[in-house]
């Protein structure tokens, strides 16, 4: 009998590549044109505008209708928000998704990282259709961006805290860190070690799934997951933390708490030129590949939720 059940499981379970779906460039460009053009700087120093990029995103998450939360915290005499939204079931390890809204010293921040609130964002619509298995957090951090980054001011490491205050169990998290600026410019991609050029691509043109040499399985669930989309190269790397760049986003926060993150990326400085400049625009980024970066998220999370 046991067999008998485990045939017609296989019989009627769709493959994982009929499980993808498709996300809309367009919508990608409209949150990013509000979040970098519209809504004006989005740091401490300018408050109103930090403060409408959370009122987007929240107002965004509802669309959902997931279970969209705030998370207030007081830094340097302002209350700032972290915005979340909860799908799936309400027990089990949690799997957790992020993205900082906020942009360095009052820049546009179009791919850092509009891009990746963007993603989160039209993450939220895709898992409203799923049946999760277990549940996932979608978290919009406040303040990633310097003179915060590293410190106990970052919206992550308030979240990071919490659930480990509140010994929620977490599977795994992942943080979306500049989604949108690809390049098919043989020479656009660099490295922060010259050898890695002979292991990986010399083209911008690849998402990147990040972690450390202590998670390769989930480093190695991720990409796997994401390289299902046809027409998405995605690349991979565990390192040790102490590498530049590996560390340089809102997934090292949960790696304080000892929770397992990995980062996904474009790569940063090491690809995108306009990094921390006024010429980080929406009009710089790929939506349509940045658009496939979406659905493979979305793949990820089932792969990691069990769904």
């Amino acid at each position: 009998m046991a067999l008998l059940w485990d045939l017609l499981k296989l019989l009627f379970q769709k493959s994982p590549a009929s499980r993808v779906r498709p996300v809309d460039p367009a919508s990608l460009g409209r949150h990013v044109e509000k979040l970098a053009l519209r809504l004006g700087p989005r740091d401490l120093r300018n408050p109103s505008g930090l403060d409408g990029a959370a009122r987007y995103i929240k107002s965004e998450l509802e669309r959902s209708r997931g279970r969209v939360f705030d998370q207030p915290f007081e830094v340097r005499g302002q209350t700032v928000r972290n915005i979340g939204c909860r799908f799936g079931e309400s027990e089990g390890p949690l799997v957790v998704v992020g993205a900082h809204y906020d942009s360095c010293g009052g820049l546009p921040g179009a791919d850092d990282n509009a891009s990746g609130v963007a993603g989160l964002l039209e993450l939220a619509m895709l898992l409203s259709r799923e049946r999760l298995a277990l549940p996932v957090e979608l978290v919009a951090y406040t303040l990633e961006e310097p003179p915060h980054f590293g410190t106990e001011e970052m919206g992550s490491r308030f979240h990071a805290r919490d659930l480990a205050v509140r010994r929620v169990p977490v599977k795994a998290m992942i943080g979306l860190e500049m989604l949108g600026y690809f390049s098919d410019v043989e020479g656009s991609q660099d490295y922060p070690v010259p050898g890695m050029a002979f292991l990986y691509p010399r083209k911008g043109n690849f998402i990147a799934v990040v972690g450390r040499t202590l998670e390769p399985t989930l480093v190695e669930t991720v990409r796997r997951s994401m390289a299902l989309i046809d027409g998405l190269t995605v690349e991979s790397l565990s390192a040790p933390a102490s590498l530049p760049g590996v560390g340089l986003s809102d997934h090292a926060s949960y790696w304080q708490e000892g929770i397992p993150a990995v980062m996904i990326t474009d790569t940063a400085f090491f690809r995108n030129p306009n990094y921390h400049t006024e010429g980080d625009l929406p009009s710089t980024l790929d939506y349509d590949r940045m658009a496939k970066v979406v659905s493979g998220v979305h793949m990820a999370v089932l792969s990691l939720t069990g769904s």
